[in-house]
């Protein structure tokens, strides 16, 4: 049955740094994505941290007497509001992370093909995207 064996492939220095650069540019993309969609202004009335607070200590002290189903309710608002807090209260250093996009960014969307417009879709200012050097001709 084994008269023929397979070699076992490995791969070049030089695949594994390019796999590595990949990974690390599409990770400095990531974050920084997701640092511009949760700066984004949501709808409505913005609360500030102590109405939050607030409604958080309103919801433990009415809990114990509602029914089950208000009580079901009562803690998905409370598990919202405790993620809205956490976030309102956690610092994002968004400037080193767009330093890190403007590294990563070009490699990134030369590789993947992705247009200037697609990058002003995504929420990235115009003036981040010419310091990364991708401009309207880009992709």
């Amino acid at each position: 049955m084994g008269a023929m064996a397979t070699k076992k492939r490995t791969m070049s220095d030089s695949h594994k740094a390019a796999l590595a650069v990949g990974r690390s540019e599409s990770r400095a993309v990531s974050r920084y994505l997701q640092a511009l969609d949760a700066q984004r202004p949501k709808r409505g009335r913005k609360r500030s941290i102590e109405t939050v607070k607030a409604r958080l200590a309103k919801i433990d002290q009415e809990l114990p007497t509602v029914d089950p189903l208000n009580a079901l309710n009562m803690r998905q608002e409370r598990a919202d509001l405790q993620r809205e807090l956490d976030a309102a209260e956690s610092k994002v250093d968004l400037g080193r992370l767009e330093d890190e996009f403007v590294k990563a960014a070009p490699g990134y969307s030369e590789r993947k093909g992705i247009s200037y417009s697609v990058w002003r879709d995504a929420g990235v200012p115009a003036a981040v995207l010419k310091r990364a050097g991708i401009g309207r001709g880009a992709a």
